[in-house]
């Protein structure tokens, strides 16, 4: 006969960053911030009566070790890349799929496809949905049939690695000189995209259990000061010291007419489908002044520390953090066909 029931257990894996990034790199900063999402879910999990451990992941072969001891029924992935490399997120959802251990967020098909910003402003096209006119440089460009001004950003990084206030130019020199930086410190090609005058609006969806809406967000530039980049750029999404960071903040739910939020919640559930996207994540946005859509990009696995944009579209759409929480469990445990956890004897 089956045990009696008992609560899953949870291994909470994330990114150690440790010595693997220069500390005197500002890029560090969004890779350590990964430990507040972890906070976050251990003390949410530890109310819900779940027993977990938390894993650093930064050694395979030791790691595999520990998992195999402790024997977790789920994983909460929050890893966001392996040894400070973010395009190796998709691999660390493979590792639990090879280890056929159920985890949480995005698959790791999903996870690569939505790193690749190339490869997703070809199937929006394929799709026919709208994004930026854009052009892919793997080395410094000598032209370019984009009009001005544009943005220039890493075309495999996240978190908005790569893009600052400087990433903006009406000037083709200019731009020659962010492509050579960009490239120079990403090892990577750079997308160039012209640059959509407007406002920044974002879908947070949550498979609960179907794909649905939580709530439209937007960043407010309204406050900014003189002379800065109306844009999402690191400054003003890990920088607490810098004066973008209190002047950008993220408002839930957006101030918009009911149309508009109908063709955004259209546009991102058309984007979430295609990239097979699962449990949670984020479709980024622009919308010009005629009211025209450019899907930027998906954002796969979210930042859900207390703060994040994500956590303020749950508590617009009246969920708690432990009810969020609560069902990224339950999805694992669906897939894996246990459904409600009966212990091992029930495996």
């Amino acid at each position: 006969m089956p045990s009696a029931y008992r609560k899953p257990r949870l291994l909470i894996a994330y990114n150690a960053s440790g010595s693997f990034i220069d500390p005197a790199d500002a890029d560090r900063i969004s890779e350590d911030a990964v430990q507040d999402e972890v906070a976050s879910v251990l003390q949410a999990a530890e109310r819900l009566g779940y027993p977990a451990e938390m894993l650093a992941v930064s050694d395979i072969a030791e790691d595999i070790k520990r998992i195999g001891d402790f024997r977790p029924d789920v994983v909460v992935n929050l890893c966001e890349g392996f040894r400070g490399v973010a395009r190796d997120e998709m691999h660390m959802a493979g590792l639990w799929e090879l280890m056929r251990l159920p985890y949480t967020g995005n698959s790791a098909l999903s996870l690569g496809l939505s790193q690749d910003k190339v490869l997703c402003k070809r199937l929006f096209e394929s799709r026919k949905i709208h994004t930026p006119p854009y052009q892919v440089f793997r080395d410094v460009p000598h032209s370019t049939y984009l009009k001005f001004p544009v943005i220039a950003k890493p075309a495999m990084e996240d978190a908005s690695l790569g893009v600052t206030q400087q990433s903006v130019t009406d000037d083709f020199g200019t731009l020659q000189s962010i492509v050579r930086r960009l490239i120079d410190k990403y090892r990577q090609p750079v997308l160039v995209e012209q640059y959509i005058a407007g406002r920044e609006l974002n879908v947070s969806i949550l498979d609960n259990p179907e794909p649905g809406v939580l709530a439209v967000g937007e960043i407010d530039f309204s406050r900014i000061p003189e002379g800065y980049q109306a844009i999402t750029s690191y400054e003003a999404k890990w920088m607490p010291d810098h004066p973008l960071y209190a002047r950008t903040p993220a408002l839930y739910p957006a101030r918009i007419d009911l149309d508009l939020r109908e063709r955004l919640c259209d546009a991102a559930l058309q984007v979430y489908r295609l990239l097979g996207g699962r449990d949670y994540g984020r479709v980024d946005t622009r919308v010009d002044a005629a009211g025209r859509i450019y899907v930027l990009e998906y954002n796969p696995n979210p930042d859900i520390s207390m703060e994040a944009g994500y956590v303020k579209a749950l508590q617009a759409a009246g969920l708690s953090y432990g009810t969020f929480v609560e069902i990224l469990i339950q999805n694992a445990l669906k897939r894996s066909g246990n459904g409600q956890h009966q212990g091992d004897s029930a495996r």
